[in-house]
């Protein structure tokens, strides 16, 4: 492990999965989620999170999530383990922004790579071209670059100049098409933040448009930590994000476009553009509500604590969970809505 970090952080669901803690988790992690470290932090700033500089949230967390230190040797041996026992399905690698990043990631694929057969995700800020090139090379399964931000102006505000960083919604958006064009289609992903102030017609379009661009989006609820730029800002309703999953699956699964949806003159989601038979069909797979990223992923508790209620489930839907979405949802399935 020669020139890799020689800590990396675990999340606390992968601590049990990997044998690092004891513990019980109602649903364990399927991927191993790795987190860089570095002693300085993140030289980013983004508002909504708990690594920002200037967050004064605790430093081992990362939104409602704690990620305890561990020696890579140890994570390692862990990784193995449960690749042995089918506890796990990929490895998937955040970074924090600083500093000799790309390389201590270059270093860590290495070491993943000789250790394990399992995939490998990272996630990280957008990158030149050259980086994504050698990045293919060592073996990368697929590639992350959040754009978390729905409309430029939200970004500005969360993520670029608004908070100092160097970050602009064009410059990723670039990078995700340059990556889709090094990695190929289904192998370049990015994350949508609903309830960082855009409405739902916005969130909707930019689904749209990462799908046109061949990347796959993830979505998350912003999730409000003590510490963090947004802290007093509530979480999206409820009802609002459901709108945006079955939306967000219409596009994915392309059974819809943004352009086939309906929105009120407040701009939110009205109607899907298909029939009420088909739309009550899919809401009753309950498919449209479960973590949706990098293939074997179900991210658990990342947004939510495991009492609920749930934005993202981690895992199929209980025929009473459903219903109540259903029910939730029926008038925008029929197109009743109309304020």
């Amino acid at each position: 492990m020669e020139g890799a970090p020689g800590f990396i952080r675990v999340s606390r669901g992968s601590e049990f999965t990997l044998g690092l803690k004891r513990g019980f988790a109602s649903v364990k992690p399927t991927v191993a989620y790795l987190l860089t470290h570095h002693p300085q932090g993140c030289f980013a700033n983004c508002a909504f999170c708990t690594q920002a500089r200037s967050s004064v949230s605790h430093a081992d967390m990362l939104s409602r999530v704690i990620w305890p230190l561990h020696p890579l040797q140890a994570v390692v041996r862990g990784l193995r383990r449960a690749e042995a026992e089918g506890a796990v399905k990929r490895i998937c690698i955040q970074t924090l922004n600083y500093p000799g990043m790309f390389a201590d990631v270059l270093s860590l694929l290495s070491v993943f790579r000789k250790a394990v057969e399992m995939p490998v995700s990272l996630s990280c800020q957008p990158l030149e071209e050259e980086e994504i090139r050698l990045l293919k090379e060592a073996g990368l399964d697929r590639l992350v670059f959040p754009l978390d931000a729905a409309t430029e102006e939200v970004f500005e505000r969360v993520k670029g100049k608004g908070v100092g960083n160097p970050f602009t919604r064009s410059g990723c958006l670039t990078a995700l098409e340059k990556a889709v064009e090094i990695f190929g289609r289904g192998k370049v992903g990015s994350y949508l933040m609903v309830g960082l102030g855009e409405t739902e017609r916005e969130a909707v379009a930019a689904v749209q448009e990462l799908k046109d661009l061949e990347v796959f989006t993830s979505l998350f609820a912003f999730t409000p930590i003590p510490g963090t730029g947004l802290e007093n800002q509530p979480k999206p309703s409820l009802v609002s994000y459901r709108k945006i999953q079955l939306a967000h699956f219409l596009i994915e699964r392309e059974l819809a476009r943004f352009e086939d949806m309906t929105f009120t003159e407040k701009n939110n989601l009205a109607g899907f553009g298909l029939s009420y038979d088909t739309l009550k069909d899919i809401v009753a797979s309950g498919l449209p509500f479960q973590t949706r990223g990098c293939a074997g992923c179900n991210r658990p508790y990342y947004n939510e604590d495991p009492k609920g209620p749930f934005y993202n489930y981690p895992r199929s839907l209980t025929a009473a969970e459903v219903s109540e979405i259903a029910a939730a949802l029926k008038p925008y399935l029929n197109g009743e809505l109309r304020g």
